[in-house]
């Protein structure tokens, strides 16, 4: 078998899926990407079995045929080359591999493509499409509040709930969760669903700017991501996901509202003579000013600012975890935003004051004890 390959379009598109294989893996094999030519096309798999990725390329073929090449040998050379055609003679009893640039030959061994795992294929799947920009705005507003607790499997991942009147993407770890509606994606019945972080994290950097239409296809098992030239396959969390709507306080009068940066910035600040453990910063609210407060007694460390802020309520005191807060406030958009509170002992739910097109976003984190 031989073909021949851009250098730049063979290497953006391996560096595009090398992200799922892992440094260590079980088998061998998966250390390597399956390369399959067919009708003048090459089509490069990698998976963990968990998760698969492919993407195509258009290359000079006159044959097909498969082979599996080790990946980091392979990247490694491709990051060292300038553009130039790359020929790759594959011995089909051997499984060696000579790749010929315009200076140089370099050989390796491959392995058998028969023993590359059998990437999953979408059997009785329903299909949505979701604009690429919407999705990529979806995982990246919830990916960071993804718990990494294994004994809590269904909090390791994404929900996605799809249904007629749209689709909403929630994701927690007990401490923050994020509940993020889309009302411009519908789906013909309701269905749910758990993606992992590791699929979406992938999907993430992969993604297209643009509202280009990803197809979403799922069954029971598996999840199948199409857009452009490239398909994403991950196994999904076999787990039940936790009602969420029963944590969200849905009785909330005292309501602040306060530049986004501004409330950032001070949390950075003060956030510097905290506790180390708890990252505690009380919110002393009164008026029209908000005063943000932390102390660290081992070390004598404290701090406080005063910002102004638009509120509607009685004075209260509440203390979050800074780096929650933080969290959070990086991946809003909006210039200001509004915080939603009943007592010391509830949940904060934060807003963006501004709000996107067909976008319902609620974020909502957990209190912490106030230290005596």
């Amino acid at each position: 078998m031989k073909f021949i390959v851009s250098t730049t379009s063979l290497l953006k598109s391996l560096q595009l899926i090398n992200g799922v294989i892992n440094s260590s893996s079980v088998l061998p094999i998966l250390e390597d990407f399956l390369f399959e030519i067919k009708n003048g096309s090459l089509t490069v798999f990698a998976t963990d079995l968990e998760t698969s990725m492919s993407t195509e390329l258009k290359v000079e073929a006159k044959d097909a045929g498969r082979i599996a090449i080790p990946a980091r040998i392979l990247l490694d050379t491709l990051k060292t080359l300038p553009e130039q055609p790359l020929t790759f003679n594959i011995d089909a009893k051997t499984f060696g591999v000579e790749i010929t640039s315009e200076t140089g030959r370099y050989k390796l061994s491959g392995e058998n493509p028969d023993d590359f795992p059998k990437i999953p294929q979408p059997e009785a799947v329903t299909e949505i499409n979701i604009p690429s920009s919407a999705l990529s705005n979806a995982v990246a507003k919830t990916m960071f509040a993804v718990s990494s607790d294994d004994l809590r499997p269904a909090m390791t991942g994404v929900l996605f709930q799809v249904a007629p009147e749209g689709v909403t993407f929630v994701s927690t770890d007990a401490h923050k969760l994020v509940r993020l509606g889309r009302s411009d994606v519908k789906a013909s019945k309701a269905a749910q669903f758990i993606v992992p972080k590791k699929a979406l994290s992938l999907l993430k950097s992969s993604l297209p700017g643009g509202d280009n239409a990803v197809n979403v296809s799922y069954n029971k098992s598996n999840a199948f991501f199409t857009f452009e030239n490239t398909k994403l396959i991950c196994r999904l969390i076999d787990a039940n996901y936790p009602d969420y709507n029963a944590v969200i306080p849905q009785n909330n009068p005292n309501k602040l509202s306060i530049s986004r940066l501004e409330f950032q910035n001070a949390l950075r600040r003060i956030s510097i003579y905290s506790n180390k453990t708890t990252y505690q910063v009380i919110l002393s609210i009164a008026g029209s000013e908000l005063k943000i407060s932390a102390q660290d007694l081992d070390f004598s460390n404290e701090a406080n600012e005063r910002l102004t802020c638009n509120y509607e309520g009685g004075d209260m005191e509440i203390a979050f975890n800074a780096r929650f807060l933080i969290e959070m406030l990086g991946v809003l958009d909006s210039n200001e935003i509004e915080i939603e509170l009943s007592t010391p002992t509830r949940a904060g739910v934060l807003r963006p004051v501004e709000k996107n097109d067909h976008e319902d976003l609620l974020m909502l984190v957990m209190p912490v004890m106030i230290n005596a």
